[in-house]
């Protein structure tokens, strides 16, 4: 039996058809429908440019979000964010 849960209201920014959301240093992106979905925590921030510096990538069970599926560390914004769209992608692909 498939779970259904109510959508939230409300307008999300969408990339690649799925929601990403931001909340102060901890970033969220997928589909909660979906078996799993990435989540980056930043840890730092590099102090001349102010960007994110450190971040940790997760990809987690989206009913459980204890249950780690994969995990790993990453220096900058962009190549977490990468990395975490190939091991989303593959997570999804095992579901």
């Amino acid at each position: 039996m498939e779970e259904t849960r109510p959508l939230v209201s409300g307008k999300y920014l969408e990339y690649l058809g799925r929601p990403l959301v931001r909340e102060g240093d901890t970033i969220c992106y997928g589909d909660m429908t979906e078996k799993c979905v990435l989540v980056l925590e930043i840890f730092s921030y590099d102090k001349e440019t102010d960007t994110p510096k450190d971040i940790l990538i997760q990809v987690v069970d989206s009913k459980d979000p204890n249950n780690i599926i994969k995990q790993g560390k990453k220096e900058g914004l962009y190549n977490a964010f990468s990395l975490g769209l190939v091991w989303l992608e593959r997570a999804l692909q095992m579901a």
